[in-house]
């Protein structure tokens, strides 16, 4: 018969997805593995003090593993920071249309920065070593040019229209809306998490997420009300 499958043929494709699932899943495991043991000696011992060979040693993985994953040191260490700035689009995505952007994105973060698990640790331990290493810093912008980007076509979906499956009317947005408003939502988390970071006691302490979200609220407000103001005369 037309169209029909040979016998044996849907057992060798489930066999054949489960192979490339089994790698897949490897792969990111070792990609991991790697991320967190740079992150790890990394705080242990200052980034400037730690080779890719040692972060290799202590992933347990072959120097050219390390390369497959990472092209350096300092792409491993910032990976814990790419994984969150991740989180936030994903959560972002999640929220209800009822939601404005500036109001789903402030929700994402928070749901973010709640989670209280080795992510969401590692997270803020990568943040804090961006802050006392310089050669990180070009590394952190690049993954924010990447989250930037994401953000604005998670954004530019939820004002469409056509993808809205309650037909909810959609406020009219430029063309550079979605670009200006991811660019200067992440900005203005950067500069938030900065603030929250510096109302640390000692090297180990993390602030109280109160403070955090308070600060969340102040920078969302800001940019719901515009930032143009009038010159003092």
């Amino acid at each position: 018969m037309a169209g029909s499958v040979p016998p044996g043929t849907q057992s060798r494709a489930g066999e054949t997805a489960a192979v490339v699932g089994r790698r897949e899943r490897k792969k990111l495991a070792t990609r991991a593995a790697v991320r967190d043991a740079a992150l790890r000696l990394s705080v242990r011992h200052g980034v400037e003090n730690v080779t890719v060979e040692q972060i290799a040693a202590e992933a347990d993985i072959a120097l050219r593993t390390f390369f497959n994953h990472f092209p350096s040191k300092e792409d491993a260490v910032v990976a814990a920071s790419a994984a969150g700035a991740d989180a936030v689009i994903v959560a972002f995505r999640a929220r209800p249309r009822t939601e404005s952007v500036l109001q789903a994105i402030r929700e994402a973060v928070l749901v973010v920065m709640d989670q209280s698990d080795a992510a969401g640790r590692d997270h803020i331990e990568a943040l804090r070593l961006v802050r006392k290493a310089p050669s990180l810093v070009p590394h952190q912008l690049a993954i924010l040019a990447v989250a930037e980007k994401a953000l604005a076509e998670a954004i530019a979906e939820r004002l469409d229209p056509h993808g809205d499956p309650a037909g909810t009317a959609v406020p009219p947005a430029g063309p550079i809306y979605p670009a200006l408003c991811a660019a200067a939502a992440f900005a203005a988390l950067r500069l938030v998490v900065d603030r929250w970071l510096d109302r640390a006691t000692g090297p180990d302490d993390t602030p109280p997420l109160d403070a955090l979200r308070a600060e969340i609220d102040q920078a969302i407000t800001e940019l719901a009300a515009g930032l143009d103001r009038p010159g003092a005369s």
